[in-house]
């Protein structure tokens, strides 16, 4: 029974998931439909990306992962098709896949067919290709080739011999402020060195947290997350709302 994630920038007050939904099964009634989030910020591929670079290689080979988030409709707009170390990605070329993969080889992409004269058109593109993959029949005759893709460069921290400054790539749904900071390389600038963590107009952090509860309720922290990214949180509370933090902000490490 193929796996099919869904990740889209839908909601789920509206019809359009269901629609979704319900348009892949009528075609594929085997598939496993697994709901990975509907809730990504409107049209914030950035979100869309982190959200499945941190999921998609949980799952077995051969699942399939259907990204619709800022899916545009307009004459020469494309819809593409990866393969990638034995999983399958179905997602708009609007920048999102480059974010996701540094290394895509240009021969796993193909375009997905589309008519963009047709009002939510996602459901037919991606229910075509989903049949396709599921029936077993081979990556290359999904589409033709689709290379070069829409390109966006990721916002990258900025490492001086005393300083890292980051940015805020996303708050999660428990209000916490993830840094676009992972820990091998905060650990190879610091090189054991203590620091200095500084943001908006908040006293610094100079400690890192194992756990959320390492301070007590209401107290700020930061720590490194599962998915490897620094974090700032408050125990118990919602730290992005109480300390003004939100996506773009910048954040400096200083090393001492």
């Amino acid at each position: 029974m193929p796996i099919v994630t869904l990740t889209t920038d839908f909601g789920t007050q509206d019809f359009y998931a269901g629609a979704l939904k319900g348009a892949l099964l009528r075609r594929n009634p085997d598939i496993q439909l697994v709901d990975i989030s509907h809730h990504i910020a409107p049209f914030d591929i950035v979100q869309g990306a982190f959200v499945v670079r941190n999921v998609w290689s949980e799952f077995p080979e051969g699942t399939i992962h259907l990204i619709g988030v800022h899916c545009v409709y307009s004459l020469g707009f494309r819809f593409v098709a990866a393969r990638y170390k034995g999983h399958y990605f179905l997602a708009p070329d609007n920048g999102l896949l480059t974010l996701l993969f540094d290394d895509i080889d240009p021969t796993a992409l193909r375009n997905l067919p589309t008519d963009a004269s047709e009002h939510f058109v996602v459901k037919k593109i991606f229910a075509d290709a989903i049949a396709h993959l599921a029936a077993g029949a081979p990556f290359e005759t999904l589409g033709e080739f689709a290379a070069p893709l829409l390109q966006r460069i990721s916002i990258q921290p900025v490492i001086t011999p005393g300083r890292i400054r980051g940015t805020v790539i996303h708050v999660d749904n428990f209000d916490n402020a993830i840094v676009n900071i992972q820990r091998e390389l905060f650990e190879k600038a610091a090189n054991g060195r203590s620091f200095s963590l500084f943001f908006k107009r908040n006293d610094p952090i100079t400690k890192l947290s194992d756990n959320y509860c390492d301070v007590p309720v209401g107290e700020q922290l930061c720590l490194f997350n599962s998915a490897g990214f620094l974090e700032i949180a408050v125990n118990m509370g919602r730290a992005a709302t109480l300390l003004g933090l939100k996506v773009e902000d910048v954040i400096e490490i200083v090393l001492e």
